[in-house]
Protein backbone atom coordinates (compact mmCIF):
# COMPACT_ATOMS: atom_id res chain seq x y z
CA UNK A 1 0.00 0.00 0.00
CA UNK A 2 1.31 3.27 -1.07
CA UNK A 3 1.15 6.61 1.64
CA UNK A 4 -0.51 9.52 -0.54
CA UNK A 5 -0.12 13.02 0.94
CA UNK A 6 -2.35 16.00 0.06
CA UNK A 7 -0.42 19.16 -0.41
CA UNK A 8 -1.63 22.93 -0.20
CA UNK A 9 -3.25 23.08 -3.51
CA UNK A 10 -6.57 20.86 -4.34
CA UNK A 11 -5.61 17.73 -5.73
CA UNK A 12 -2.21 17.81 -6.25
CA UNK A 13 -0.70 14.77 -4.43
CA UNK A 14 2.23 13.05 -3.19
CA UNK A 15 2.91 9.32 -3.51
CA UNK A 16 5.53 7.47 -1.39
CA UNK A 17 6.71 4.41 -3.38
CA UNK A 18 7.27 1.33 -2.18
CA UNK A 19 11.09 0.16 -2.53
CA UNK A 20 11.99 -3.71 -1.62
CA UNK A 21 15.75 -4.22 -1.16
CA UNK A 22 17.86 -6.72 -1.19
CA UNK A 23 21.31 -8.58 -1.90
CA UNK A 24 20.28 -7.99 -6.15
CA UNK A 25 19.21 -4.39 -6.05
CA UNK A 26 15.59 -3.53 -5.69
CA UNK A 27 12.07 -3.84 -6.85
CA UNK A 28 9.86 -0.69 -7.03
CA UNK A 29 6.18 0.03 -6.79
CA UNK A 30 5.76 3.53 -8.99
CA UNK A 31 1.55 4.42 -8.81
CA UNK A 32 -1.57 2.12 -8.16
CA UNK A 33 -4.38 3.27 -10.14
CA UNK A 34 -6.49 1.90 -7.35
CA UNK A 35 -4.93 3.41 -4.85
CA UNK A 36 -5.59 7.39 -6.27
CA UNK A 37 -8.34 6.16 -8.60
CA UNK A 38 -7.05 7.66 -11.60
CA UNK A 39 -6.40 5.78 -14.97
CA UNK A 40 -3.37 6.80 -17.05
CA UNK A 41 -3.43 6.56 -20.96
CA UNK A 42 0.16 6.22 -21.91
CA UNK A 43 3.56 6.29 -20.21
CA UNK A 44 7.03 8.36 -21.46
CA UNK A 45 10.44 8.25 -20.21
CA UNK A 46 12.68 11.39 -20.51
CA UNK A 47 16.43 11.15 -19.63
CA UNK A 48 18.50 14.51 -18.72
CA UNK A 49 21.84 15.43 -17.89
CA UNK A 50 22.80 17.28 -14.82
CA UNK A 51 21.16 21.02 -15.06
CA UNK A 52 18.49 20.21 -17.95
CA UNK A 53 15.36 22.26 -17.44
CA UNK A 54 11.89 21.27 -18.66
CA UNK A 55 9.10 22.67 -18.28
CA UNK A 56 6.93 24.63 -17.92
CA UNK A 57 4.77 22.99 -20.25
CA UNK A 58 0.95 22.63 -20.60
CA UNK A 59 -2.02 21.62 -22.74
CA UNK A 60 -4.86 24.04 -22.78
CA UNK A 61 -7.81 21.98 -24.85
CA UNK A 62 -6.69 18.80 -23.55
CA UNK A 63 -4.92 19.33 -20.15
CA UNK A 64 -3.18 16.35 -18.69
CA UNK A 65 -3.10 14.86 -15.05
CA UNK A 66 0.37 13.22 -14.73
CA UNK A 67 2.25 11.10 -12.08
CA UNK A 68 5.98 11.50 -12.08
CA UNK A 69 9.00 9.40 -10.97
CA UNK A 70 12.31 9.44 -10.73
CA UNK A 71 13.80 6.01 -11.79
CA UNK A 72 17.48 7.51 -11.57
CA UNK A 73 18.54 10.60 -10.26
CA UNK A 74 17.28 13.46 -8.95
CA UNK A 75 15.08 16.39 -9.62
CA UNK A 76 13.28 19.58 -8.49
CA UNK A 77 9.73 18.67 -9.61
CA UNK A 78 7.38 21.96 -9.98
CA UNK A 79 3.79 22.10 -10.77
CA UNK A 80 1.76 25.52 -11.28
CA UNK A 81 -1.65 25.88 -11.10
CA UNK A 82 -3.40 26.98 -13.89
CA UNK A 83 -7.27 25.92 -12.91
CA UNK A 84 -9.41 28.88 -13.52
CA UNK A 85 -11.48 28.34 -10.62
CA UNK A 86 -8.82 27.39 -8.18
CA UNK A 87 -7.71 29.27 -4.87
CA UNK A 88 -4.13 28.84 -5.73
CA UNK A 89 -4.44 29.62 -9.32
CA UNK A 90 -0.91 30.79 -10.31
CA UNK A 91 0.64 29.14 -7.48
CA UNK A 92 3.70 26.81 -7.75
CA UNK A 93 4.64 23.94 -5.78
CA UNK A 94 8.10 21.97 -5.98
CA UNK A 95 9.12 19.22 -4.70
CA UNK A 96 12.62 17.07 -4.89
CA UNK A 97 11.79 13.62 -5.99
CA UNK A 98 14.54 10.82 -6.60
CA UNK A 99 15.09 7.70 -6.92
CA UNK A 100 16.38 7.28 -3.03
CA UNK A 101 13.08 8.94 -1.83
CA UNK A 102 10.80 6.47 -3.60
CA UNK A 103 8.65 9.60 -4.04
CA UNK A 104 6.67 10.63 -7.10
CA UNK A 105 3.60 13.49 -7.59
CA UNK A 106 0.22 13.78 -8.92
CA UNK A 107 -0.43 16.70 -10.95
CA UNK A 108 -3.86 16.84 -11.98
CA UNK A 109 -5.02 18.40 -15.36
CA UNK A 110 -5.06 21.83 -15.17
CA UNK A 111 -1.15 22.46 -14.16
CA UNK A 112 2.24 23.57 -16.09
CA UNK A 113 4.38 21.04 -15.19
CA UNK A 114 8.45 21.45 -15.43
CA UNK A 115 11.87 19.94 -13.45
CA UNK A 116 15.13 20.91 -13.36
CA UNK A 117 17.50 17.42 -13.08
CA UNK A 118 20.33 17.84 -10.30
CA UNK A 119 22.29 14.46 -10.73
CA UNK A 120 24.73 13.65 -13.53
CA UNK A 121 22.12 11.88 -14.75
CA UNK A 122 18.12 11.26 -14.37
CA UNK A 123 15.82 9.19 -15.68
CA UNK A 124 12.07 10.51 -15.30
CA UNK A 125 8.94 8.48 -15.81
CA UNK A 126 5.55 10.53 -16.95
CA UNK A 127 2.32 8.70 -16.84
CA UNK A 128 -0.58 10.71 -18.43
CA UNK A 129 -4.45 10.75 -17.98
CA UNK A 130 -4.30 12.25 -22.02
CA UNK A 131 -2.57 12.03 -25.12
CA UNK A 132 0.03 14.36 -26.34
CA UNK A 133 -1.97 16.79 -27.98
CA UNK A 134 0.68 19.10 -30.23
CA UNK A 135 -1.76 22.13 -31.40
CA UNK A 136 -2.83 22.50 -27.40
CA UNK A 137 0.83 22.46 -26.41
CA UNK A 138 2.61 25.84 -24.61
CA UNK A 139 5.09 26.87 -22.07
CA UNK A 140 4.98 29.47 -19.26
CA UNK A 141 8.73 31.01 -19.20
CA UNK A 142 10.45 29.29 -16.13
CA UNK A 143 11.37 32.35 -14.31
CA UNK A 144 8.42 34.10 -14.70
CA UNK A 145 8.94 36.23 -11.76
CA UNK A 146 5.38 35.97 -10.95
CA UNK A 147 5.99 32.31 -10.21
CA UNK A 148 8.71 33.36 -7.61
CA UNK A 149 10.15 29.36 -8.38
CA UNK A 150 13.83 28.93 -6.54
CA UNK A 151 15.55 26.60 -9.41
CA UNK A 152 18.83 25.36 -8.39
CA UNK A 153 20.93 26.72 -11.29
CA UNK A 154 20.09 30.19 -12.48
CA UNK A 155 21.50 28.84 -16.21
CA UNK A 156 19.97 25.90 -17.46
CA UNK A 157 20.28 24.04 -20.00
CA UNK A 158 17.05 24.09 -21.85
CA UNK A 159 15.48 24.31 -25.63
CA UNK A 160 15.06 27.54 -27.52
CA UNK A 161 11.41 27.08 -27.16
CA UNK A 162 11.26 26.69 -23.48
CA UNK A 163 13.59 29.47 -23.47
CA UNK A 164 11.41 31.72 -24.95
CA UNK A 165 8.56 30.93 -23.41
CA UNK A 166 5.70 33.71 -22.06
CA UNK A 167 4.89 34.68 -19.13
CA UNK A 168 1.68 33.76 -17.36
CA UNK A 169 0.12 36.81 -17.46
CA UNK A 170 1.00 36.61 -21.57
CA UNK A 171 -1.14 33.49 -21.89
CA UNK A 172 -3.95 35.45 -19.70
CA UNK A 173 -3.84 38.31 -22.06
CA UNK A 174 -4.07 35.96 -25.07
CA UNK A 175 -6.74 34.18 -23.41
CA UNK A 176 -5.06 31.08 -23.57
CA UNK A 177 -5.50 30.47 -20.02
CA UNK A 178 -8.54 32.19 -18.19
CA UNK A 179 -7.93 33.44 -14.78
Amino acid sequence: MFKVSKTNIKNLLIIDGKQYVDNRGYLRELISEKEIGIKFKFAIVSKSKKNVLRGLHFQNNKPQGKYISVLKGKILDVAVDLRKKSKTFGKAFSIILSEKNCKGIYIPPGFAHGFQALDKENIVCYSCTEYRSVGNEHAIRYNDPQLKIKWFNSKPIMTKKDRNAKTLNEFIQNKIVKS
